[in-house]
């Protein structure tokens, strides 16, 4: 097969990909250069409507002149065609009557929720989220000859692409690392949009809601966790105290005089919380000292 043949088969294979009028950002140019293909007809109606124009000074001009604002950008058709020069605006621009026509794209950003969706987890667990998405349209002229509704398909496709994203991902994973899934949420969207002369700018997950009985079951998992963190630190504590106390014995048995000062201290708080009778053993060597006395 020679090369001829070779780049046929090729533009065929690129034809059935993208379909019939469809272009990509690369072939802007190519879809704006319209006024070599409106044919000897188009140019006698664009004659005739120029001329007609012409005759019904003033009162035409009014019909002529458009204003596109600041965030808006005008896409005018020529006989069914795209005017070549892209899209026009902000300010004035002129149109032909009963040849031209225009619409007007929107290019601020805009936001919408995603709606609540049920998603089965990797680990089998069933979780509704929802979240919210930022967008623009950076090509006006991709965005109305490439898409019917480019804002529709945008929530369409943020929908489904967050139900594929996130059945990847287990429980933990969803709840813990939420700025990682919107980030490949975001990357997903603006490839896929990139034909439609769409710009995802963000993407947010706003809530994850868990059904009842995971959270019941979630709820005694962390208390029961407390519980035994608890139960931990006061065994710590009992033993460090053992630790001291017997330090402490030590030191007073090495002093039989430091041990009758405690239990006098002892006694002397007793009396005082308690107006009671209190019967306190004694040492057996305080007596004997009595005894010698």
């Amino acid at each position: 097969m020679n090369s001829e043949g070779v780049s046929m088969t090729e533009s065929k294979r690129r034809e059935r990909q993208s379909g019939p009028g469809r272009y990509n950002s690369h072939d802007v140019e190519a879809l704006e250069d319209a006024d070599s293909g409106i044919g000897l007809c188009g140019w006698l109606l664009v004659g005739f409507s120029l001329l007609l124009m012409l005759v019904t000074l003033p009162i035409s001009i009014w019909m002529c002149i458009k204003i596109v604002k600041e965030y808006e950008r005008a896409i005018i058709f020529r006989l069914g065609r795209i005017l070549k020069g892209g899209a026009k605006g902000p300010g004035l621009f002129f149109i032909l009557p009963c040849t031209d026509n225009f619409i007007n794209v929107d290019m601020r950003t805009i936001t919408f929720d995603i709606p609540p969706q049920e998603v089965l987890t990797k680990d089998s667990v069933t979780v509704s989220v929802d979240g919210v998405v930022y967008y623009r349209v950076q090509n006006a002229t991709l965005a109305v000859a490439n898409i019917t509704n480019a804002d529709s398909a945008t929530r369409l496709l943020a929908q489904t692409t967050l139900r594929n994203v996130l059945g990847t991902k287990n429980l933990a994973e969803i709840l813990s690392d939420r700025e990682e899934i919107a980030h490949n949420m975001q990357s997903t969207l603006d490839d896929a949009t990139d034909d439609w002369g769409i710009k995802v700018e963000r993407v947010e997950i706003k809530d994850v809601k868990l059904p009842l009985q995971l959270q019941r079951a979630m709820a005694a998992e962390a208390e029961a966790s407390r519980e035994a963190r608890a139960k931990v630190i006061a065994a710590e504590g009992e033993m460090n105290a053992s630790r001291a106390l017997k330090e402490a014995s030590l030191v007073i048995s090495e002093s039989p005089s430091a041990l009758q000062l405690r239990y006098l201290q002892t006694l002397n708080t007793i009396a005082a919380e308690k107006n009671s009778t209190i019967i306190f053993p004694l040492p057996m060597d305080i007596l004997h000292s009595l005894k010698r006395h």
